[in-house]
C-alpha cells in the first residue's frame, strides 16, 4: 500500500512537471514567433499595409489583422478568457473588401493580440489543455487548438514575406 502510494505520489510530481515544461517550451516558441511576426509586420512600410500582389489576396494590413484576430480566438477559447476586439476602423476595414490598413493602428493591435495571448497562457491549465473544443465531428483539444493557431499564424507570416518581396523589401531573418 505503502508504494503505492508513493508510486501514485511520484507520478502526480511528474505530471506537474511535464505540464510546466510544456508550458514553458510553447510559451518560449511563442515569443520567438511573436517577436519574429511583428518584426515581419514592422519592415512593410505604411503605404504597403492596403497592398495586395493580386485581387484574391489579403491585403497585408488585413493579413496583419487576420494573425491577430486568429490568435486571440484560439487562446480565448482555450483559456476562457475574453479577446480584445479589433478598434472600430480596423474591423471596419477588415470587413471591406477594399479596406485601408493604417500601419501604425493595425501594428497595436497586432501588439494587443500578442499580449492578450501571454495572458491568456498563463491561465490555461493543463486540464484546459486536454479540453475538447469545437463543434461535434471538429472537435480538437486545447493543446491542438493552440497548436493549430501557431501553423496558421506562421502560414501567413510566410505569406507576409513574400508580400515585401514583391516589394522588393528583404524580410527580417528567421528566428527559432
Amino acid at each position: 500500500m505503502k508504494r503505492l502510494m508513493i508510486t501514485m505520489i511520484v507520478a502526480a510530481l511528474a505530471a506537474t512537471v511535464f505540464a510546466a515544461d510544456e508550458h514553458a517550451l510553447f510559451a518560449k516558441h511563442w515569443q520567438t514567433a511573436r517577436d519574429f511576426t511583428l518584426a515581419v509586420a514592422e519592415a512593410m512600410p505604411a503605404d504597403g499595409y492596403s497592398s495586395k500582389p493580386n485581387e484574391e489576396e489579403m491585403s497585408f494590413g488585413k493579413l496583419m489583422a487576420h494573425i491577430a484576430m486568429a490568435n486571440n480566438s484560439s487562446f480565448a477559447a482555450v483559456s476562457g478568457l475574453k479577446a480584445p476586439a479589433p478598434p472600430e476602423k480596423l474591423a471596419a476595414a477588415y470587413r471591406d473588401p477594399k479596406g485601408v490598413f493604417e500601419k501604425e493602428a493595425t501594428l497595436a493591435f497586432l501588439r494587443e493580440s500578442f499580449d492578450f495571448c501571454g495572458k491568456a497562457l498563463d491561465q490555461i491549465t493543463p486540464e484546459k489543455l486536454d479540453e475538447l473544443f469545437g463543434p461535434e465531428g471538429r472537435q480538437m483539444t486545447g493543446r491542438e487548438r493552440l497548436w493549430a493557431g501557431f501553423t496558421h499564424m506562421a502560414h501567413h507570416r510566410g505569406q507576409a514575406e513574400v508580400y515585401l518581396r514583391v516589394k522588393n523589401i528583404k524580410p527580417p531573418d528567421y528566428r527559432f
